[in-house]
């Protein structure tokens, strides 16, 4: 079915890199009125991963929604990735995913067969995830679409959010990057096998298990008091905004600088050469535009390298802030799960611009 239908030359934009550029989004978003309910205690006006309500004293909803345009050829992995995508959301304020409703946009002649294949993949992964599908909705569209709206649950004041950063903090990151020029160069034909293999894994990868890892070191070092994570400060995933334009939301609401080091930053097999040979989206393009002005690289940093922090990312990883004294430790305990983090940098005193890359 795959090598019948390229999905991917059906699509405009591939995966996270179809979102609206983050300066339109930010822009709007600006002029919708303040809404005034105490139990949000994380709502849209921060441009968080996720929005938590709260229901009790011991109990919040963690609730997120994220549909795209396929990213690969093959459907049932689309499906894969496309839910693996929308549930990161929910690990990366902490929370337990627990239901999900299934967001279909498919062309009213298209193969069934073809739709199968995409519904029966998110699915494998979301029974992965042990959160249950329990419905969902679908239009007429000859832009095929697909994703979830995801429901969590979480403890109120163990809320990880995308800011709290401080100064002298270790930044981590947990998947790799390129997962965007891969996608670009596959759709123009030109992505090595290899290199889609490698970056269909990644995206696939729930972030699951990176979440529980952090649980766990602050856990095992004491580093809580009660019942508040105190040694994990600032959590997001790397998603169509790519690193920097997360690592920008990060740094501007916890009041900080970031430093990132581009050499220790993992990238997936094939995405230098991808990034050197110009396979770059429009979504990478906005995300350049927007955030820009606020990093300095380094000269001795190569122009792909600057490409590729820009380059929007679907299901990646986890960006961490966190205690540098745990670091080691969230180091190990990732390895141990088989999370292939790298320690990308530091936190700073707030300075302009808000971010270097070295």
């Amino acid at each position: 079915m795959g090598e019948t239908i390229k999905l991917t030359a059906t699509a405009k934009a591939a995966g996270c890199a179809a979102k609206l550029a983050p300066g339109t989004l930010e822009a709007v978003l600006r002029r919708l009125p303040r809404q005034q309910d105490a139990r949000v205690l994380v709502g849209f006006e921060t441009s968080d991963d996720a929005g938590i309500y709260r229901l009790s004293e011991d109990l919040a909803l963690v609730q997120t929604v994220d549909f795209f345009t396929s990213i690969v050829d093959d459907p049932f992995s689309f499906g894969q990735i496309a839910a693996a995508n929308a549930l990161s959301d929910v690990y990366a304020m902490g929370g337990r995913p627990i239901s999900a409703l299934s967001i279909v946009a498919f062309p009213e002649k298209g193969d069934i067969d073809l739709l199968e294949q995409i519904l029966r993949g998110g699915l494998d992964k979301m029974i992965e995830a042990d959160c249950t599908v329990i419905g969902g909705h679908s239009i007429r569209d000859d832009d095929m679409k697909f994703g979830y709206a995801v429901t969590g649950v979480i403890h109120p004041t163990r809320v990880w959010r995308n800011v709290g950063a401080r100064p002298g903090d270790a930044v981590l990151l947990t998947k790799p990057l390129g997962a965007g020029v891969i996608s670009t160069a596959l759709k123009q034909g030109c992505a090595p096998p290899e290199s889609v293999g490698a970056a269909m894994a990644s995206m696939k990868r729930l972030n699951r298990d990176a979440a529980a890892a952090l649980v766990e070191v602050v856990k095992v070092n004491k580093k809580q008091a009660d019942d508040t994570l105190t040694a994990v400060h600032a959590v997001t995933d790397v998603t169509g905004f790519g690193l920097l334009g997360h690592a920008r939301e990060m740094a501007a609401g916890s009041g900080i600088s970031l430093e990132i080091d581009h050499r220790a930053i993992e990238y997936l097999p094939g995405a230098i050469a991808a990034s050197r040979g110009g396979f770059h989206s429009a979504g990478l393009r906005n995300n350049r535009e927007f955030v820009g002005d606020c990093v300095r690289f380094a000269a001795a940093v190569p122009q792909e390298f600057h490409h590729l922090l820009f380059d929007p990312q679907t299901s990646g990883g986890l960006l961490i802030a966190l205690d540098p004294a745990v670091a080691d430790a969230a180091l190990g305990a990732l390895a141990a799960r088989n999370v292939a983090a790298r320690r990308i940098g530091r936190v700073v005193d707030r300075r302009s611009p808000l971010m270097e890359v070295i």
